[in-house]
């Protein structure tokens, strides 16, 4: 086929990635999370990798992601997801292999599992869907909801005094001396979505070259918890969370090496 052909419009089609199984989602209309599973699957076939990626899912609007991406899965406690992808790329050092975490997962109860696990530089990517709030449960406040925010659990906004503040998880993890890349993405247009899968390949090709632990942060939408339409929730995300939390590269070691 020449140039000329490719670039015609009944030549310009869509395709769904070869790793996304034909299965109707469970997500929201307008949730981040598909998004971000066609960035994962993406990546993973373009590295020639699908039959040595190993997710790990626990606990949250994700937990059925091994539905979804047509690669090996395993189930995780709540929280435990980093320790036990620990364990499997300790076991098989040549798979690829990526935690899938929201927010209350990853940076509430996996608080201590998900440090150590950046800290002790694992070979490993955390991927960290942030939309601010518990979607699965019913929409209650989240490590990560804003300061005046408004959840089922804090009707009247995030109060500081009562709440304390908004947990910023890249930034900590930008300290830890075992993290080897920290970046904090978005899929609401089609420049951030590229953006992002780029980002979220070097997080894996770092894992494979055995350079440290990587933690790749998406700030996303959750529309029904926040009670607004899709539309209006990337607006809302535009206009507040980003100000929290800023996209782009916090750390890279792998400029410096």
């Amino acid at each position: 086929m020449t140039k000329e052909q490719i670039i015609r419009p009944e030549n310009l089609v869509y395709a769904k990635p070869e790793l996304l199984n034909d299965v109707d989602m469970h997500y929201c209309p307008g949730c981040s999370h598909g998004v971000v599973h066609k960035l994962v699957s993406e990546v993973i076939a373009e590295m020639g990798m699908a039959d040595k990626a190993i997710g790990v899912s626990p606990v949250g609007c994700a937990v059925f992601a091994y539905r979804y991406i047509d690669i090996d899965w395993q189930e995780a406690a709540h929280g435990r997801a980093p320790a036990l992808a620990t364990a499997i790329k300790r076991l098989w050092p040549s798979r690829l292999v990526f935690s899938y975490q929201g927010d209350g997962d990853m940076a509430c109860i996996g608080t201590a599992e998900s440090i150590h696990a950046l800290n002790r530089g694992e070979n490993i990517t955390m991927i960290f869907v942030n939309n601010a709030i518990y979607g699965m449960t019913g929409g209650q406040m989240a490590p990560t909801t804003l300061v005046g925010q408004k959840t089922v659990t804090c009707p009247y906004g995030r109060d500081p005094k009562l709440h304390g503040y908004p947990l910023r998880f890249a930034e900590m993890a930008n300290l830890l001396e075992g993290t080897s890349y920290v970046t904090r993405q978005s899929v609401q247009s089609v420049a951030a979505i590229r953006k992002a899968k780029k980002a979220l390949r070097h997080a894996f090709e770092i894992s494979m070259s055995g350079q440290g632990s990587s933690l790749v942060e998406f700030v996303c939408t959750c529309n029904s918890g926040w009670k607004l339409s899709p539309e209006k929730a990337n607006q809302w995300m535009e206009e507040n969370m980003f100000a929290k939390y800023p996209l782009g590269d916090l750390k890279d070691t792998t400029i410096e090496k």
